[in-house]
């Protein structure tokens, strides 16, 4: 007999199901077990005198365990389990449990150490399969577009992007890097003719950052394609992207993340708000006093991130928001520029950058002109041969789905993530 999930179960059908015990209670008469797998739990209603043999192998047995029965699901007014129960006739414990060493209100480093265990709860399953659904949307909609989808090298020789902040590996003798992203092999793909590419792969950032959003490791997911008029064009395709995300979410867990967090699921509407950094600067000064650092000038910081945010809401009655015109000493060497302003822009999102997109350079004189103003032609050799030999005018953008979906939930990265990665946690 083939396991039946609990959510299929039929009235009075003899099934196999088997899951994780959440809570088993003895009475006199009776022991009651809440199963439960990936789509739900159920009662199981055993008898003691008619099952004596089944009380018998629940003996000792906790919560946590996982069990196997085999019997009918019966309806039945008088539980609550959605007026569902399951009355066993076989039993066969397939792993016992011990005793859980996570407490209800355990703080999150340690439910972090013991992550698999908390991973058990509703509101985590629901929160892994809000992600799924979210990356299910947008790579549908890199499909339907006609993007190829690429898997790029993580270990690569020389650092990507600049020459700070990645992890140096050591490689048959030599150094190896963690590919802060596969932003050079993107462009690569381009230059061998594929025209439209993504990637859904990890990213290394080695950031001593201890934030509620920073990570060492993240899973972004990439976007390039060629024969662009402007950056313009990246962010229309990033709009329908988000767009086609946030539906897939919607359609499929709307509802439960309203119930479980609080959040509401909003479709955005197009086009977003696009705003230049000066003239951002201007406002956020004007409503709210607020001047941008020194140091920060020509940038964004999470501050001026989360008054943007409050003035897209207010001025566009819109979550997102595009700022544009950043000064080129704080973008890519690879960015195109025009009038000695680079080509390219952050999207904000309830308070938190997740994209830096732009046009990139592909004329190669131009390019490695801005290689040697910031130092790293030596460094980026290898990419530079990209250019030698043709290669069409394109864009594109990342985004960490790790922080949209925390943005998304309402969370921070280390609930939203499957398994943290921070300066101070290479475990579990």
């Amino acid at each position: 007999m083939k396991r039946t999930l609990i959510n299929e179960l039929k009235e009075n059908k003899e099934t196999k199901i088997a899951g994780f015990i959440e809570k088993i209670r003895d009475t006199k008469y009776m022991i009651f077990v809440i199963l439960k797998d990936k789509t739900g739990s159920i009662q199981i209603s055993i008898d003691k005198e008619k099952n004596s043999d089944i009380c018998k192998e629940l003996e000792n047995i906790i919560a946590g365990s996982v069990i196997e029965f085999e019997g009918k699901m019966v309806k039945s007014e008088y539980v609550k389990q959605g007026g569902k129960e399951f009355l066993p006739e076989k039993i066969k414990i397939l792993s016992k449990a011990e005793a859980s060493p996570l407490e209800d209100n355990a703080n999150i480093d340690t439910r972090l150490d013991y992550r698999w265990l908390d991973l058990r709860s509703d509101k985590n399953q629901l929160m892994l399969n809000v992600q799924s659904a979210l990356v299910e949307g947008m790579r549908e909609f890199c499909y339907k577009s006609d993007f190829t989808e690429i898997h790029t090298p993580k270990l690569i020789g020389a650092a990507s992007e600049s020459g700070s902040e990645v992890f140096e590996v050591k490689y048959f003798g030599k150094k190896a890097y963690l590919a802060q992203s596969p932003q050079f092999y993107k462009q690569m793909a381009l230059a061998s003719g594929l025209e439209k590419v993504f990637e859904v792969a990890p990213a290394f950032r080695a950031e001593n950052s201890n934030t509620n959003r920073h990570t060492t490791e993240f899973t972004s997911f990439d976007i390039e394609f060629a024969y662009i008029d402007s950056y313009e064009d990246v962010m229309d395709f990033e709009e329908d992207l988000l767009i086609a995300g946030l539906t897939k979410v919607k359609e499929k867990y709307g509802e439960k993340i309203k119930e479980v967090f609080g959040k509401e699921v909003i479709i955005p509407k197009k086009p977003f708000p696009r705003v230049k950094l000066q003239d951002l600067y201007k406002e956020l000064e004007t409503r709210y006093g607020y001047n941008i650092p020194t140091e920060d000038v020509g940038d964004m910081n999470a501050e001026s991130e989360a008054l943007a945010y409050k003035y897209a809401m207010e001025e566009y009655k819109h979550e997102f928001i595009f700022i544009t015109d950043f000064a080129k000493t704080k973008r890519a060497f690879y960015h195109m520029r025009k009038e000695d302003v680079p080509q390219g822009y952050d999207l904000i999102w309830r308070g938190t950058e997740i994209t830096t997109g732009a046009q990139r350079e592909h004329r190669y004189e131009t390019l490695k002109k801005q290689c040697d103003e910031k130092g790293l032609t030596k460094d980026v050799e290898f990419y530079l041969r990209f250019f030698k030999y043709g290669c069409p005018p394109h864009g594109g953008f990342a985004i960490g789905i790790d922080r949209l979906n925390m943005l998304l939930l309402g969370l921070s990265i280390k609930e939203e993530m499957f398994i943290f990665r921070g300066p101070n946690r290479l475990e579990p």
